[in-house]
C-alpha cells in the first residue's frame, strides 16, 4: 500500500516555546453538536499532558469527560464564543490555542478571535492547521476555487451573500438545487429545492443560519463516501479510515447509517478517491487531521468533493473507535510540531504511527432520533441533522452489525425483525426517508418487492438490500423449522447468530415453542458461542479511552 513519506532524515521540531495551551471545548449540548466532540477534546488533553504542557479548557458542558476534575489543569465553564474566550486569554496568557478539537463552534470562535486581532494582540499561536487554510475549507467560494486549481471536481456552485444573488444563481444553474450554509455544523440551513417557491423558502432559512450560502447543482441519489486523512507539517500523510453511507446523497451523514470500511466500491473507485484525498489535503495544507466527503455517481466513476472539514468531526470519533487509530491524539501531537514517523504506534510501541489500519471486521454507526418529543417537527430526514445520538456496532458481517445496531438503539426493536412499529404505506415509507425506513425495506422484501425495485425507489445500493434479504431468508428458514422441526437445528442456529439474530429474537420466531433460555441452552450445547474480539486502542487509564470489545459468531465450528 502506498504511503507518502517526504522526510527520511529529519530533526525533531517540537514547539519548545509552547508551555500553556487554550483548548476550545465542545460547547453546550444541543442537537447536531457538542457531546460527540468530547472524545476528540479528551484525547487532545492527554496528548498535551504527555508534552508537559499546561492545559486551559474553555467548555460550559459539565457532562463531558474533558471537564472532569483532574483532566485539564484549569476549566472555565463559559460559553465558547469570542467574548468569553478573549477574557480567558487575557487572564491566562496561553502561548497557543487549539481550534479543531471542539467541533464547528470552536472553529468559528477561533476564526473570530483571529479576525478581530485578539490572537495577535496577546501573541497566541494557532496550533495545527493555519487559519487561512481553515478559511479555505469553510468559505464555500474559496474552497471551490482552491480545488479548481488542482483539477479536483466540486459541485457546480455559486457563493451568495444575499437573497438577490441567490435568485440569480438559481437561474444560472437551474433546478433541482441544493442550498448549503457556510460556517455551520449539522447541515444547518441546508436543503433541496425543486422550484423557485421552495428555493425562496430555503434561502430565508439558510441566511438565518449563516452570512454566506452556496447554491449548487443537486447530486441527490449519488453515493456518499468519507475519508479520514492525517497530514503532518512536512507533508507526510495517510488515509486512516474510509466510510460509506447506507443512504445516498441528500441525507446528512449524521442522519444516515454509516459503515466502515467502504463496501460497495470497486478497488478502482476506492484508489481514485484515496488519491484525490491525499492530493487535496496536500494542496490545502492541512496540518493534523481532516475529513473529506465525496459524492460518487453509482453509474460511473464521476465524483464531486462535497467538503473538507479541517477539524475533528463526529466521523473522526467513529473512525478512531472503528479502527483503533487515535486520530485526535495523533493530530494533537502533530499540532505540537511532531511528524508522523516520530510518533509511536500506540499498540506495538515499537513501530511508528505512520501506517494505515486494515479492518477485518465491519463497524456500523446508526443514529437515534427522538422526534416524538418535539412538536410540529417533520419525521422526514434530509440534509439537516435531527438525530440526538448514535451507536456503533461491530461484527463480521453487515447482517450482524445491522441487527446489533437496531437493538442497541433501545427503541423496542429486537432487530430488523420483531419491532414495535407499524409500516402501513410501503411505497411512501420507502420513498420518503424517515427513522423507520430501514424497517420499511424489510417489510417490502417480505411483501415480495424485488431488491432492484427497492433500490430504485430508495437509492440505497443493491448490495445492502441483498444483505437485508439474507436476514429475511434466515428468518424464513427458522419459521419453517419451528413449524415442521425438520433439518439440522444446530447449523440453522449458527446461521442465525452469524446474521445477527438474538436468542430473544429467535424465541419470537418460534412463536412460543421455545423460551429464550431454552434457545440459549440448545445453542451452547451445540457449541455455538460467541468469540470475543478486541479492537486495538490506546491502552491507558485516561477516562475518555476504552479498549473496544465485540462478540461475533464465526462460520465453522473450528473458529468458535
Amino acid at each position: 500500500m502506498q504511503i507518502y513519506f517526504k522526510k527520511l532524515f529529519y530533526k525533531k521540531r517540537v514547539k519548545k516555546d509552547i508551555k500553556k495551551v487554550l483548548l476550545l471545548g465542545s460547547g453546550a449540548l444541543k442537537i447536531g453538536e457538542a457531546g460527540e466532540f468530547d472524545f476528540s477534546g479528551s484525547q487532545a488533553i492527554k496528548a498535551l499532558k504527555q508534552e508537559n504542557i499546561e492545559v486551559v479548557l474553555l467548555n460550559p458542558n459539565i457532562a463531558t469527560n474533558q471537564t472532569s476534575k483532574g483532566v485539564a489543569d484549569k476549566v472555565y465553564f463559559l460559553p465558547v464564543n469570542a467574548k468569553f474566550a478573549e477574557q480567558v486569554i487575557e487572564k491566562e496568557r496561553p502561548d497557543g490555542i487549539l481550534l479543531a478539537w471542539g467541533g464547528q463552534t470552536a472553529l468559528n470562535c477561533g476564526m473570530e478571535l483571529h479576525d478581530k486581532g485578539v490572537l495577535e494582540k496577546y501573541n497566541v499561536e494557532v496550533l495545527g492547521t493555519p487559519v487561512d487554510v481553515i478559511k479555505k475549507t469553510e468559505d464555500r467560494e474559496l474552497f471551490r476555487d482552491a480545488l479548481d486549481e488542482i483539477g479536483v471536481k466540486t459541485a457546480r456552485s455559486i457563493a451568495c451573500s444575499n437573497k438577490k444573488e441567490a435568485l440569480v444563481a438559481s437561474e444560472k444553474i437551474g433546478f433541482p438545487l441544493i442550498i448549503r450554509s457556510g460556517y455551520t455544523l449539522g447541515g444547518g440551513g441546508s436543503g433541496f429545492a425543486q422550484n423557485t417557491e421552495e428555493f425562496k423558502e430555503l434561502i430565508e432559512k439558510a441566511f438565518a443560519h449563516a452570512p454566506q450560502i452556496l447554491v449548487e447543482e443537486s447530486i441527490k441519489g449519488w453515493k456518499e463516501i468519507e475519508f479520514e486523512v492525517v497530514r503532518d507539517a512536512d507533508g507526510n500523510k495517510i488515509t486512516v479510515c474510509n466510510m460509506e453511507n447506507f443512504d445516498p446523497m441528500g441525507i446528512h451523514t449524521g442522519e444516515s447509517i454509516v459503515v466502515a470500511p467502504t463496501i460497495t466500491l470497486s478497488d478502482r473507485d476506492w484508489q481514485m478517491l484515496r488519491s484525490i484525498a491525499l492530493k487535496t489535503i496536500e494542496h490545502l495544507g492541512i496540518v493534523g487531521e481532516c475529513n473529506i466527503q465525496y459524492a460518487l455517481d453509482p453509474n460511473s466513476n464521476d465524483y464531486r468533493v462535497i467538503e473538507v472539514n479541517a477539524r475533528l468531526s463526529r466521523s473522526s470519533a467513529l473512525a478512531s473507535k472503528a479502527t483503533g487509530y487515535p486520530l485526535a491524539y495523533i493530530a494533537c501531537h502533530i499540532a505540537m510540531g511532531k511528524r508522523l514517523h516520530e510518533l509511536k504506534n500506540s499498540i506495538t510501541q515499537k513501530t511508528s504511527a505512520f501506517f494505515e489500519p486494515a479492518l477485518d471486521f465491519i463497524a456500523l454507526k446508526m443514529p437515534r432520533w427522538d422526534l416524538d418529543k418535539f412538536r410540529k417537527v417533520s419525521h422526514e430526514i434530509s440534509s439537516e441533522m435531527k438525530s440526538v445520538g448514535e451507536i456503533m456496532a461491530l461484527g463480521r458481517s453487515f447482517e450482524e452489525v445491522l441487527q446489533k445496531g437496531l437493538r442497541m438503539l433501545q427503541i423496542g426493536a429486537h432487530g430488523i425483525t420483531h419491532h414495535p412499529f407499524t409500516i402501513n404505506d410501503i411505497e411512501k415509507n420507502l420513498k420518503n426517508p424517515t427513522p423507520r425506513r430501514i424497517f420499511a425495506v424489510y417489510e417490502a422484501l417480505k411483501q415480495g418487492y424485488s431488491v432492484e425495485k427497492i433500490s430504485k425507489i430508495t437509492g440505497i445500493d443493491e448490495w445492502f438490500i441483498y444483505k437485508i434479504e439474507n436476514i429475511k431468508k434466515t428468518e424464513d428458514k427458522l419459521d419453517k423449522y419451528f413449524k415442521n422441526e425438520v433439518g439440522d437445528f444446530g447449523e440453522l442456529l449458527r446461521e442465525a447468530k452469524m446474521n445477527g439474530f438474538s436468542d430473544a429474537q429467535i424465541e419470537k420466531i418460534s412463536n412460543g415453542k421455545y423460551t429464550e433460555m431454552e434457545i440459549r441452552k440448545i445453542r451452547k450445547e451445540k457449541g455455538i458461542i460467541p468469540c470475543v474480539k478486541q479492537i486495538d486502542t490506546l491502552a491507558g487509564e485516561f477516562p475518555a479511552e476504552t479498549n473496544y470489545l465485540y462478540m461475533s459468531y464465526h462460520g465453522s465450528k473450528s473458529d468458535v
